[in-house]
């Protein structure tokens, strides 16, 4: 994971990275640690279906939303996942998804799939990951114009508000000025921190928060 730096400059706008912080583990992680509850804990099944990953309905299932908000929870006691967090769970090893035709899918024969709904797929998973590894619980943004809105540590949604948004890019993408402003103009009108993450081609992420400054 890079070494995040700060960075300031006079000029408008300013950016900085995150302060690099020891991971913190997710709770179902830290139940993971002790293997008496390992053994406990269920591998919970789902479907892929088009952009979503539907679970089945069980109490495992429901402790993905419940414990870290992941997806959304229907009136059949049944979880929606998105594709980044189906995605996510099962590399964490919580989750067996199977296609339509009933075959059980590969992280790779999934993240092909996800990439033909999603070009830009595997670029917003690696900051999707990052940000969940750290500790942080991250949801869509589209209404905001934005790919993921972060809550900070501690927080789920209806708490609190999210803290930042965040666009995830490539380190070889570029941004034209007017497309740099309306991502501030964004974040500035949802009153929410602005955060670019930076994916380099190893998946590395590091992240800047742009800030406007007055002089």
């Amino acid at each position: 994971m890079s070494k995040s730096k700060k960075k300031s400059a006079d000029a408008v706008p300013e950016t900085e990275t995150l302060e690099d912080e020891k991971e913190p583990v997710l709770p179902q992680e830290t139940e993971e640690q002790d293997p008496e509850k390992k053994k406990k804990k269920k591998v919970v099944n789902a479907i892929l279906g088009g952009e979503r990953v539907i679970t089945e309905s069980s109490d495992e299932a429901r402790e993905f939303y419940n414990q870290s908000r992941f997806g959304t929870l229907t009136e059949s006691g049944k979880v929606e996942l998105s594709l980044l967090e189906g995605l996510y769970l099962m590399e964490k090893g919580r989750l067996e998804i199977k296609g339509n035709n009933g075959r059980k899918l590969t992280f790779e024969s999934y993240l092909k799939k996800a990439q033909t709904e999603e070009p830009n797929f595997w670029i917003r998973y690696c900051v999707f990951k990052d940000m969940r590894n750290r500790g942080y619980i991250v949801k869509t943004a589209l209404k905001f114009g934005a790919d993921f809105r972060v809550y900070d540590r501690g927080v789920k949604p209806g708490e609190d508000h999210a803290r930042w948004i965040i666009y995830p890019v490539h380190e070889g993408e570029t941004l034209t000025w007017y497309e740099f402003a309306a991502k501030n103009r964004v974040a500035h009108s949802t009153k929410k921190r602005l955060l670019m993450g930076i994916v380099d081609d190893e998946g590395d992420c590091t992240y800047y928060e742009i800030k406007w400054m007055r002089p």
